[in-house]
């Protein structure tokens, strides 16, 4: 009690101990008196600490038999699992939170193998379960932990057992994380919810099984589901109905509402792209990167591999879904999705199709949706499962993701703080045409023109007045950047940012002294995402395409080219800011890795040592042969 008094100490919290003996459980008045001294002290913010009184009396045996409670029948009180069960169940508890020196119940003891992690426990599991010794640091072990929990559990109350080393675990499960082991009356029998793990499990099995299949039988897969998407229209329209419809009622924003909707047109488009990619697929994995002779009879070679699993993240952008199950599908990976909510229908007439594409080729598991309710900060700790994460939404999603996923590595951007430089050598005609194109084709968009850069010298002439208008008669909302406020004596309001992404039809304005000057401000203020020049200067051209460090550099091309579709990679996972890996629009080539296949007769190194008898010859082969 006094290290317990020192600890809570030092968080301003005061303690108190409450000895209890077998007589506080034997009938009504003294079961309530020891109800009403809790409740005082937790009103009092004090905390209770519960101990049976060993010194006044001997340790309490409760017999099964034995009546606690009235007609309820009582637990056997021989340590603190079963204590802390019986006051649970005393005073009505919420939440019974057991601590053991593991992270909860596994399917056998943790440290053999095979072990695996039970994120849920019900009463059909008993059965299945092998317990070890009892633990190492307290007087019971987990089976009578398992013991007082479902006693508790069949009395109302929640129970979850944790590893009590593991940081903030009583604030994380009451903030509904899944951490340690929950018990509950459900069973697998009683939900079609696949476990999230065995998802994963699955889809790293899928991945080899897509992997062993033949190129044809990859792009085979990937035509059935674009014929899929056409044939039927009907039946993901009817979905998507639905989800447009709770969407609007519940008040959507329009960017994220136009995002959301899918119409003929789009699914036309969409099955396109993956004839394309079904088309391209047939030189993706087992490519042959590099052929070395390093010595007589051994050959060395890199070939392209699937990185593994997937796992895609993705908000209102229900067509995103056949296009990443393509793309996963064409270079051999397995996939999870988590798409949002206000997607659902939508997203589950989509994955029936995958599943239906994938069936014809055996590999129906390789791609899942997660449709639980796991949050998100879940799946990003399945480090064991998951080898890349890839987020699709807004840029708070993506932050968000790239903060919170310590192991796994994130493929995505951010902002698509987009720019577009209307230089002094600038075409009129072109300017407008590409300025109006890279605003208002696709607001929502992430490739969208969120700053419009003009060179001074042109606040002369007419190209200023012209675009102005040109983006009103649109609907665009301008906003003045700082020089071009103080040029105006009435003008557009100041931006309160230059680094923000608006999405919708809003943008900012700002003048710039010189080329230099629009690549350091688009350096300065940019997402790295895609910038354009427009400019009949060549030289000017290709000083900017050389300077500016984006992702995506045009010239004399709208912004809304940054696209994996029109790049001809027939549809992208995403577009990636990343300066490692993939950069721009991600297709099949940023979804694979490499490994290395050695081809020797006996050859050891100790061969190639000084005096021996093989010598090293690292000759370059044609990949053809």
């Amino acid at each position: 009690m006094s290290l317990y008094d020192a600890m809570f100490a030092q968080y301003g919290v005061k303690i108190a101990q409450v000895l209890v003996t077998k007589p506080d459980f034997y009938n009504e008045e003294t079961r309530n008196n020891l109800f009403c001294t809790l409740s005082e002290l937790i009103s009092l913010n004090i905390v209770p600490i519960i101990n049976t009184n060993d010194a006044v009396s001997p340790p309490m045996f409760i017999r099964d038999d034995e009546p606690a409670g009235g007609a309820r029948r009582g637990i056997p009180i021989k340590d603190n699992d079963s204590l802390s069960a019986m006051l649970a169940a005393e005073v009505q508890a919420d939440l019974l939170i057991l601590m053991s020196d593991v992270d909860g119940i596994y399917n056998k003891p943790p440290w053999e193998d095979g072990a695996k992690l039970m994120h849920t426990y019900s009463s059909d599991d008993s059965n299945s379960i092998e317990f070890g010794k009892k633990s190492k640091v307290g007087t019971g072990g987990m089976d009578s932990k398992v013991k007082a929990a479902t006693w508790a559990l069949d009395r109302g109350v929640s129970v979850v057992i944790c590893n009590g080393m593991q940081e903030k675990a009583i604030k994380t499960i009451i903030g509904g994380r899944k951490v340690g082991t929950f018990f509950t009356e459900a069973t697998e029998h009683s939900t079609n919810a696949v476990p999230v793990e065995v998802m994963a499990e699955n889809a790293r099995t899928g991945s080899r099984q897509m992997q062993a299949l033949t190129p044809a039988q990859r792009a085979s897969a990937v035509n059935t589901l674009a014929d899929l998407l056409v044939s039927r229209e009907k039946f993901i329209l009817e979905a998507n109905a639905k989800d447009l419809a709770e969407a609007q009622k519940n008040g959507l924003a329009k960017p994220l509402l136009s995002r959301l909707s899918l119409n003929a047109a789009k699914l036309k488009n969409l099955a396109i792209g993956l004839k394309q990619i079904a088309e391209d697929s047939h030189k993706n994995v087992g490519r042959v990167l590099r052929r070395t002779r390093l010595a007589d009879g051994l050959e060395l070679k890199q070939v392209t591999v699937p990185i593994g699993v997937l796992l895609v993240i993705f908000e209102s952008r229900p067509d995103s879904l056949p296009q990443v199950a393509a793309l996963a599908m064409a270079s051999g990976n397995g996939l999870l999705l988590k798409g949002g909510k206000e997607a659902a229908h939508s997203n589950r007439a989509l994955m029936d199709l995958v599943t239906e594409a994938l069936a014809t080729v055996g590999a129906e598991h390789a791609v899942s949706l997660v449709s639980t309710r796991e949050e998100i900060s879940d799946l990003l700790s399945m480090e064991k499962h998951i080898d890349l994460i890839i987020p699709r939404g807004s840029s708070e999603l993506v932050r968000s993701i790239q903060e919170q996923s310590l192991h796994i590595p994130v493929l995505g951007h951010a902002e698509g703080v987009c720019h577009v430089y209307i230089d002094r050598d600038a075409d009129l005609r072109k300017a407008l045409h590409i300025a109006r194109d890279a605003k208002c084709d696709y607001p929502a968009a992430c490739n969208a023109m969120e700053t419009l850069l003009i060179h001074e010298d042109l606040m002369s002439g007419d190209i200023f007045t012209d675009v102005c208008n040109m983006l009103k008669r649109e609907g665009v909302k301008i906003n003045a950047g700082p020089r071009l406020n103080q040029q105006l004596t009435f003008g557009p309001p100041a931006a309160k940012s230059l680094r923000h992404e608006y999405g919708a039809l809003e943008c900012c304005i700002e003048i710039v002294p010189s080329l230099e000057e629009a690549i350091n401000h688009i350096h300065t203020y940019g997402s790295g995402h895609t910038d354009v020049i427009v400019t009949e200067n060549d030289a000017a051209a290709k000083h900017f395409l050389g300077s500016v460090d984006s992702a995506c550099v045009f010239h004399n091309a709208s912004s809304r080219f940054a696209d994996g579709f029109r790049f001809g990679l027939g549809a992208e996972v995403g577009i990636s800011t990343a300066r490692i890996h993939a950069r721009g629009p991600v297709g099949v080539e940023g979804l694979l890795t490499t490994k290395w296949i050695l081809n020797g007769q006996d050859h050891a190194a100790a061969d190639f040592a000084e005096g021996g008898e093989r010598t090293w010859l690292h000759e370059s082969l044609p990949l053809d042969d």
